[in-house]
């Protein structure tokens, strides 16, 4: 790690950790509520319905710290899922494909559930 930010890794993780629930929790807000805008008019019935809850609900719970690696692991399997489910399909590699995101946010929440929700979280609270 360079030197001069190895002062702020516990800033810069808790920064990644918040970002990522939020625009988690906006994914879910985009299928759930059509909020900040109107979500695909032909998307199945069961992505609305099961992963619109985990993106809402999982996002929420890791952008404030709160069951932060139970929420993230389950958001991360829900996003190894949307990878082969959608993207999978249409070819292998997420550049080919338009799975970046999904990929992202699978190893993203990946860490997250590895290490915990760090400083400025709920859970850190607690202890």
């Amino acid at each position: 790690m360079a030197a001069f930010m190895s002062s702020y890794n516990a800033q810069a993780y808790a920064v990644l950790r918040i970002v990522s629930g939020l625009l988690f929790a906006l994914h879910g807000s985009q299928k759930l509520l059509d909020f900040p805008v109107e979500a695909s008019a032909g998307m199945p019935g069961f992505i609305t319905y099961i992963a619109g809850p985990i993106e809402l609900i999982g996002g929420l719970l890791i952008l404030v710290g709160l069951f932060t690696s139970w929420a993230a692991f389950l958001s991360s399997g829900l996003m190894a899922a949307a990878y082969w489910m959608v993207h999978g399909t249409k070819a292998l590699f997420p550049m080919q494909n338009q799975g970046e995101l999904a990929v992202l946010y699978c190893f993203i929440f990946l860490l997250i559930s590895a290490q915990g929700s760090g400083i400025w979280s709920i859970d850190d609270a607690r202890k």
